[in-house]
């Protein structure tokens, strides 16, 4: 029997990375339109979202879980926070749907913070906006709400009497999104009794296609009182050029797409056009560190430990201070590019390190013990699977001790440089104090 499980997840494994290597190849090179369209029937004026109904998922057997990779220690139990499964159904572009709605709490009501982030899942069926956040997010006593658009075959692989009648179509996607929203801001919500003031729509890689081809509805579909269903929107790992809507939006390329230059929109602070672009350099498009997709010895170069939630969750905090209380974000250089692979290997500017120079700086970039590579390469022994896994992470190669002794001096040198960095950037806006603690951890580990 358990052979046989072994090779069912196995094979679920293997169908949910494939679809991901799909996806999320579609989202880097076009993310527009195809899977998670606008619906085809999009009024042409401004309408109430109808609201789907929902209940509890009293479904035999396992939930399925969207968010394993929180940082250890500080997870779910240590911030006291509760999971609740719904499942929503409706119609939205003519056709019936029925999908899965999570929601992230504190256990304790008077701890909620007032804001939402909502995401549709990740089409490989992950939480990204939970996982990449879960620290700042379960700290600040934010709710996560997770939409299930995409990404329902995997999930009812994984339990069929649980998630089996689940269906959604491709041009339902958007409506849903709108549906789901329009849902969670009115009296029949589950968390109707709790003071929620602003909610944001959050993506990542093939999330964020469907963010982007959200924005045309939420033009469209309004809350009962006609307001924005959505306050704020943020795509990440994305590069493309995005159209402006009547809400904030921080855009965030990582490496694999900065590399070879991100979108040239500008920074915009005009109603109608609110806008920011935030390039951290070192972070990559795919959470490696604390990642159980990724295992060591799969790709050929060590995996980075640059922690990605840390500066995820940096442009997060500014979106929600923005939409919130109207707290004009900083804005931020680019990385620079000089168009030239003949002198580093790579079309952007590279410092001594071979580090890319510009962009949002933090202390693993400014006092560095290596270098940041996007992207991995696999081993020839590797599970399948796991091509992409390497392609979308980013690899580092550490400097020898020699290198961090002619840098530094010395270990506490090294260290007293680091959190100078560090509480620099705090003041900037550009590291949150909620991670100081686990950057100097960091750096007091590095092995001189």
């Amino acid at each position: 029997m358990k052979k046989n499980q072994s090779v069912y997840r196995s094979a679920i494994f293997f169908i949910v990375t494939f679809i991901a290597t799909f996806l999320v190849t579609t989202a880097i090179a076009q993310p527009l339109g195809g899977f998670g369209g606008a619906p085809a029937n999009l009024p042409t004026e401004p309408t109430v979202s109808a609201l789907p109904d929902i209940s509890r998922n009293t479904g035999s057997g396992p939930a399925f879980d969207s968010s394993a990779g929180q940082w250890p220690g500080y997870d779910m139990a240590h911030y006291e926070y509760v999971i609740n499964e719904y499942v929503i159904s409706g119609t939205a572009d003519g056709e019936t749907y029925k999908t899965r709605l999570v929601i992230r709490q504190p256990a304790d009501d008077s701890r909620f913070s007032g804001l939402v982030v909502t995401e549709p899942m990740h089409p490989a069926g992950y939480a990204h906006a939970f996982q990449n956040n879960s620290v700042y997010l379960m700290a600040a006593g934010h709710i996560n709400v997770e939409v299930t658009t995409e990404g329902i075959d995997p999930i009812a692989a994984f339990n069929t009497a649980r998630y089996g009648d689940h269906h959604v179509g491709n041009n339902q996607v958007s409506e849903i999104l709108a549906q789901a929203g329009a849902l969670i801001k009115s009296d029949q919500s589950p968390i109707a009794e709790l003071n929620l003031r602003k909610m944001i729509l959050w993506g990542k890689s093939a999330s964020s296609r469907l963010l982007v081809n959200y924005l045309p509805s939420h033009k469209i579909y309004k809350t009962a009182d006609m307001q924005n269903i959505y306050d704020g929107f943020m795509p990440t790992a994305n590069g493309t050029s995005i159209e402006p809507v009547n809400v904030p939006i921080i855009q965030l390329p990582t490496q694999h797409e900065f590399k070879n230059i991100a979108t040239a929109k500008q920074d915009s602070d005009e109603p109608g056009s609110q806008f920011r672009v935030y390039e951290f350099v070192g972070l990559g498009h795919l959470m490696a560190r604390n990642n159980p997709r990724l295992t060591p010895g799969e790709c050929i170069h060590p995996i980075t430990t640059y922690p990605s939630e840390a500066y995820m969750s940096v442009a997060l905090h500014h979106l929600l201070e923005w939409v919130d209380k109207g707290i004009s974000p900083p804005r931020a250089d680019r990385v620079l590019i000089d168009r030239n692979t003949d002198n580093d290997g790579s079309l952007m500017v590279l410092d001594e390190h071979g580090n890319p120079t510009g962009g949002i700086r933090n202390p693993y970039i400014d006092v560095p013990v290596a270098k940041y590579t996007a992207q991995n390469v696999l081993t020839a022994t590797a599970k399948p699977g796991s091509e992409i896994m390497c392609r979308l992470s980013v690899w580092e190669t550490s400097f020898s001790k020699e290198k961090l002794t002619d840098l530094y001096g010395s270990k506490d040198n090294y260290v007293r440089l680091v959190e100078q960095n560090l509480d620099k950037q705090e003041a900037m806006g550009w590291s949150l104090p909620v991670f100081h603690d686990l950057i100097m951890g960091d750096a007091r580990a590095v092995n001189f």
